[in-house]
């Protein structure tokens, strides 16, 4: 069983940084991708980036720039590095698991097999 869990988030002013985690469990970037999307109030959920050992990593133009994806094999974990946070990045993040059938379209959600439970990021002004 696949089992994705997210921490990292919490309450931070326009202008700092977060480091979201994903430890992942019966799955790695060598079965597929992991990635992550969030979801604003209001708002459709939206692909944020995805790393996976075959095809590296992927990012939503919208982030690029400012977020950095990583892996830590030996914990089997993902990080997501969110700088020069801004109000609109409020969302909650999820972490998922995309089959490598589906690594290519990694921000689409269709392609998400295992979503985690989310963590919630806060920005304010």
């Amino acid at each position: 069983e696949v089992q994705l869990v997210e921490s990292g988030g919490g309450l931070v002013q326009a202008g700092g940084s977060l480091r979201l985690s994903c430890a992942a469990s019966g799955f790695s970037t060598d079965d597929g991708a992991i990635g992550w999307f969030r979801e604003a109030p209001g708002k459709e959920r939206e692909g944020v980036s995805c790393i996976s050992s075959r095809d590296g990593v992927t990012y939503a133009e919208s982030v690029k720039g400012r977020f950095t994806i990583s892996s830590e094999k030996t914990k089997n974990t993902v990080y997501l590095q969110i700088n020069s946070l801004k109000p609109e990045d409020t969302a909650v993040y999820y972490c998922t698991a995309i089959p490598n059938s589906g690594v290519k379209n990694c921000l689409d959600p269709f392609y998400v097999d295992v979503w985690g439970k989310g963590t919630l990021v806060t920005v304010s002004s």
